[in-house]
């Protein structure tokens, strides 16, 4: 039966991590996975997150099942950075719980859409490439309209347009904040209009919410989230804390509903809890603690928060690289951005100089560093010129 099976295509970034790791050049730049590193190169694990995993060491007492819903305290705790604290829950309309990463919260959430009689997920092009690849094996036709426009700006005409032909069994993705691949994100007022035309529209919106804080902070990164959703009567919410707490290996991410009505909850999340069960029947503990422990005590709050703001100045720091028409960089937000080069050129720049993106030329920006962003220039200056 196995050998019917036929070679999948490698992942194109998993494949570009080896080739990197490969290269024996000493000045190698890798800017193709999304992880921050700092000035030296490094990813750091937060200071704040290691003394949390500290306490944990020494006050857990149980490694038993949580369940499939997993740490409700922590989806508890991270609900007032998320939605705001004046009413983080929406009048008890919102109920959540913890998933593997980003990841599994996309996964039960379209799976769920899917339950509830979606067939369509509108996305904007360029996206994550995993969107698209979980929708695909979910049986989800994928509907595609453009994001980006020549200029750098978001195109709110192809915005417009898939609200406008979005149907009652459709679904819109939305990235909250510093878009992926892209770093093009909806400006404030923007976001008003996006939430203005979903309030007229039957269209389900789900929100990936992957890098809260890493743009314009917690608070302005979460704008054209909370102004949807006072929009609307219904929304999914995909969170994950893989790069704000810097827990990439420990999959740490939650997944939100807003309901029409609080009494539409139970029913709601019993099936993202069944959808769990029969995924990964319950999530990893240990990194979603340590956000709790932080997030519950006042000192260990503010040193993220300090942390998190030295990340973004790090990542506004690398954006402005200047030359070689990279000014755009500057105006964009998260980890990262697309240079604009050819398949050609990547791959020209690659073997030339040993500098590593992926084949759309996405960079993850925060691999640019003091130490070896004037070479990266030049490298660009050359196979472009």
């Amino acid at each position: 039966m196995l050998t019917h099976l036929q070679q999948q295509p490698a992942d194109a970034l998993l494949a570009l991590i080896k080739l990197h790791n490969a290269d024996p050049r000493a000045d190698k730049i890798d800017l193709g996975v999304g992880v921050y590193r700092t000035g030296q190169g490094e990813t750091p694990v937060f200071g704040a997150i290691k003394a949390a995993e500290r306490i944990l060491v020494e006050t857990q007492d149980s490694k038993a099942y949580l369940g499939p819903e997993g740490d409700m305290e922590f989806v508890a705790a991270l609900m007032p950075y998320v939605f705001g604290k004046d009413s983080p829950d929406m009048g008890g309309r919102i109920e959540g719980m913890q998933t593997p990463g980003g990841t599994g919260s996309l996964r039960v959430a379209l799976a769920m859409a899917k339950r509830a009689g979606a067939k369509r997920i509108v996305v904007g092009n360029p996206s994550w490439p995993n969107h698209a690849q979980i929708c695909r094996d979910l049986g989800l036709d994928v509907v595609e309209f453009n994001h980006a426009s020549p200029d750098g700006t978001a195109d709110m005409d192809g915005i417009r347009k898939a609200i406008a032909q979005g149907g009652e069994h459709d679904v819109l993705m939305l990235h909250g904040c510093c878009h992926n691949p892209t770093g093009i994100d909806y400006s404030q007022g923007e976001w008003d209009e996006i939430a203005g035309l979903l309030a007229n529209s039957p269209m389900l919106p789900l929100i990936d919410m992957a890098y809260q804080g890493l743009g314009h902070g917690m608070e302005a990164d979460a704008y054209g989230l909370r102004r949807v959703l006072v929009s609307v009567p219904e929304a999914l919410v995909s969170y994950s804390c893989d790069k704000n707490f810097g827990l990439y290996r420990d999959r740490v991410g939650a997944l939100y509903v807003m309901a029409r009505d609080a009494a539409d909850l139970p029913a709601i999340m019993s099936n993202g809890h069944s959808l769990a069960r029969a995924n990964w029947s319950q999530p990893p503990d240990h990194g979603g603690a340590a956000v709790r422990i932080v997030l519950e005590d006042e000192a260990l709050t503010a040193q993220w928060l300090d942390e998190l703001d030295q990340m973004r100045a790090q990542l506004a720091a690398a954006g402005q690289a200047g030359g070689v028409d990279l000014s755009p960089m500057g105006a964009q937000n998260g980890l990262f951005s697309i240079v604009g080069l050819t398949g050609e050129q990547v791959l020209a720049i690659r073997e030339k100089h040993g500098v590593y993106m992926a084949g759309s030329s996405r960079i993850n920006v925060a691999g640019l560093t003091a130490g070896n962003i004037d070479k990266f220039i030049d490298a660009v200056a050359d196979v472009t010129g």
